[in-house]
């Protein structure tokens, strides 16, 4: 572990070729490298002081997406220091996995008084990548929160990019003050700002023209919802942590519970999960 101006990082080192770097500000996953290709977009102007959220990768959401009148904007856990739990270590098939966790704190409990603990567990193998986060309620009240695993991906050209999969679907969109629309297209592509939530999504998705014109398969549990983002020209200018011409570098396709909020009751937990695949050309 590596740390460089207050700045800690982790990596998953499968051969040298198959890595995975996490920050633990966040426990924000930075990269993404299958056989040499890297797969996640983390923009140039990303700010690393410990404060603000990392520009790309994937931050995580929780324990609310989108504005909160509580604090920050996708709440907390994308601000916050994480504990590494288990060190990066090879199982008997050879993947490699890491757990990280975050408990409430006096700071959290300023925002949102309760009592929780997030556990993060990442596994790599020679062509996935799988994000599995824990939610306990630890203390003696119920809560409700919604969660997102906000996913960059790289690519050559936005606009040649496609999702599958949310034909038929209702969505909220916010770029239109979240009115709700019918998706009519089999492959959704983006040729403008896009800030989409879909409903009831199924459980996989295949995303093409990821950078080098690859294909990754998304295959999520218990994450019923999935958001399309890219900011598009006038919002990656308003951004500071965004370059002006980055945008057709990146695609955000979002897994989370976020349509509708979840409720704990004291003792109880909920996993969510997701698995990457680069699929063969």
């Amino acid at each position: 572990m590596a740390a460089v101006k207050d700045i800690v990082t982790l990596v998953l080192d499968k051969d040298h070729k198959t890595t995975v770097t996490v920050h633990l500000h966040g426990a924000t996953v930075l990269a993404w490298k299958t056989q040499g290709k890297e797969l996640l977009f983390v923009s140039e102007n990303a700010v690393y002081d410990n404060k603000k959220a990392i520009r790309g990768g994937i931050p995580l959401v929780f324990p609310n997406f989108g504005p909160w009148e509580l604090g920050p904007q996708h709440g907390f856990a994308r601000i916050s220091r994480w504990k590494l739990e288990k060190r990066p270590e090879k199982d008997d098939s050879g993947g490699m996995a890491a757990v990280f966790t975050l408990t409430d704190n006096k700071d959290t409990r300023k925002m949102w008084d309760h009592k929780f603990k997030l556990t993060y567990t990442l596994y790599l193998t020679e062509k996935t990548f799988t994000t599995t986060l824990k939610v306990d309620n630890t203390g003696g009240d119920p809560f409700t929160f919604t969660t997102l695993l906000h996913t960059y991906f790289r690519t050559d050209d936005v606009t040649k990019a496609t999702v599958s999969g949310l034909k038929g679907l209702e969505y909220a969109d916010k770029v239109r003050g979240d009115a709700k629309f019918t998706e009519d297209r089999d492959l959704v592509t983006v040729a403008e700002e896009v800030d989409r939530t879909y409903a009831g999504t199924p459980n996989s998705h295949v995303i093409t023209g990821v950078v080098g014109g690859g294909k990754i398969l998304m295959e999520k549990t218990n994450l019923p919802d999935t958001v399309v983002w890219n900011p598009w020209v006038d919002k990656a200018k308003a951004m500071g942590d965004f370059g002006d011409n980055e945008y057709p570098s990146m695609l955000c396709v979002e897994a989370g519970h976020v349509a509708t909020p979840l409720s704990l009751g004291a003792g109880q937990s909920f996993t969510g999960s997701q698995t990457l695949t680069l699929l063969d050309e």
